[in-house]
């Protein structure tokens, strides 16, 4: 029964491509005992027959590769639990040596070509080479992944590898400073394209791992404010006809919150004079901003609404111009405006809600007859000091206190019963650029 299912198994494969015709009879059978053995998952029986074949037939089947990875890991881990740490060396040392003989053998597969087999071959000695810390070789073979197979670049290599190089980076921050920036930069972008494909089937997977790798560039410091000067100053000055450079540049800058540094400022305008985008646009009106040209910089942040196309970005975009009318130019009604524009691309920011809510807060003159609906501004900010802490509970403590301290400005019971607009309602529209329907609540004593 058993000679019967071998010669079953070797009639699959040989129909389906995967042994040679010119294999020698013996390979041929420990071929298909090894992947009879491999199928059903009983790894000891199949790593005799792979290595044989392994040895005398390398080039006799993809199989061999593709079956030879899982039972390697089988035996590092059974080695690893039986604690034979020489056994585990050299079982390593053949798991190296199996994807140098892919590449041998196979590695011009359409397919599965060689840059694809040295992100298995990094992603396995990052994780098995225990005794090695910084795993320079692994990001040798990642970083000729990545570079090799671009936007198709599996997953898990690109996470990897940003991994390595972020722990090269902690143990030698001046040698590996810019190269770790370089490569974290290089990643994201592959990322970003396949999180934004529709056709993509890990698009969501790939948008969580892009979270996190921002997340590991962000804590690593290698990219604060001054490093990046350091670091780029001088290279903007010699690239400043360099568009995809100064793109590179502003990118990172505004990724870690650098946008008020003066190199992050020549780069933005010399890009937006070679051909005008949307992170040069913002660049230049973060300059404007810093400048105290206010006019100029919310026209360059209506020219960023515009090129950007990302709903978030241009929700930040109309936020800062919101900003710009409160803090700045004293123009509330104005503010109000963007700040409702934001809105609609971005419904869930937290920030734009209790930006509004300080505008009612705030507000004078709504009505200058009236003592007592003057007080209903505070009923409409209180409002937005509650959705805003309800769409982003981080803002919780600030809306919490904000919510506590103008509640106490709303009318009392007495002024509600005397007013002829609030008596006996339990709804009111808030007049004036306002124009907020809100609960009528008297004040807590």
């Amino acid at each position: 029964m058993k000679m019967k299912k071998i010669v079953i198994a070797m009639g699959i494969l040989a129909c389906t491509g995967v042994v040679n015709a010119q294999v020698p009879e013996q390979c041929q059978v420990n071929l298909s005992l090894m992947n009879e053995s491999a199928k059903n998952k009983q790894y000891a029986d199949a790593y005799g027959p792979w290595k044989a074949v392994f040895d005398e037939c390398p080039g006799a089947s993809k199989a061999i590769y593709q079956r030879g990875r899982t039972i390697l890991q089988w035996k590092l881990v059974d080695d690893a639990k039986k604690g034979d740490g020489a056994a585990y060396k050299a079982t390593f040392e053949l798991l190296m040596k199996m994807y140098d003989s892919r590449i041998e053998h196979f590695g011009d597969d359409p397919n599965y070509p060689t840059p694809w087999i040295l992100g298995l071959k990094g992603l396995d000695y990052a994780t098995y080479a225990q005794w090695d810390k910084l795993k320079k070789p692994a990001y040798e073979y990642l970083e000729k992944s990545v570079n090799g197979m671009g936007d198709n670049s599996e997953l898990e290599v690109l996470r990897q590898f940003v991994m390595v190089s972020s722990n090269i980076y902690k143990a030698e921050p001046e040698a590996h400073g810019p190269k770790f920036i370089a490569d974290y930069l290089k990643v994201n972008e592959i990322i970003e394209k396949q999180a934004n494909d529709p056709n993509n089937k890990q698009a969501e997977l790939a948008g969580q791992i892009k979270l996190a790798l921002d997340q590991v560039f962000a804590q690593s410091g290698a990219a604060d404010c001054e490093t990046l000067d350091g670091l780029y100053a001088e290279k903007v000055k010699a690239n400043l006809t360099n568009m995809e450079y100064l793109n590179t540049v502003m990118t990172l800058y505004r990724m870690v919150g650098c946008t008020e540094q003066s190199v992050y400022f020549e780069a933005a305008a010399a890009a937006h004079a070679i051909q005008p985008s949307a992170e040069s646009a913002s660049g230049v009106a973060e300059m404007a901003y810093k400048k105290g040209e206010f006019e100029q910089a919310i026209s360059y942040y209506e020219q960023a609404t515009e090129l950007y196309e990302n709903a978030l970005d241009k929700a930040e975009c109309q936020f800062k111009i919101a900003q710009i009318y409160y803090k700045d130019l004293k123009n509330s009604p104005r503010s109000k405006q963007y700040a409702n524009k934001s809105l609609e691309y971005n419904p869930n920011n937290g920030k734009v809600y209790f930006l509004i809510g300080m505008l009612y807060a705030t507000a004078k003159n709504v009505y200058p007859d009236d003592p007592v609906l003057s007080k209903t501004v505070f009923w409409a900010a209180v409002d937005k000091f509650a959705k805003a802490k309800q769409v982003d509970p981080s803002l919780a403590d600030g809306a919490n206190e904000m919510i506590s301290t103008y509640s106490k400005y709303f009318p009392t019971k007495e002024e509600i019963f005397f007013s002829k607009d609030l008596n006996g309602k339990t709804s009111f529209t808030v007049g004036g650029w306002i124009g907020e329907t809100t609960a009528v609540r008297e004040a807590k004593q």
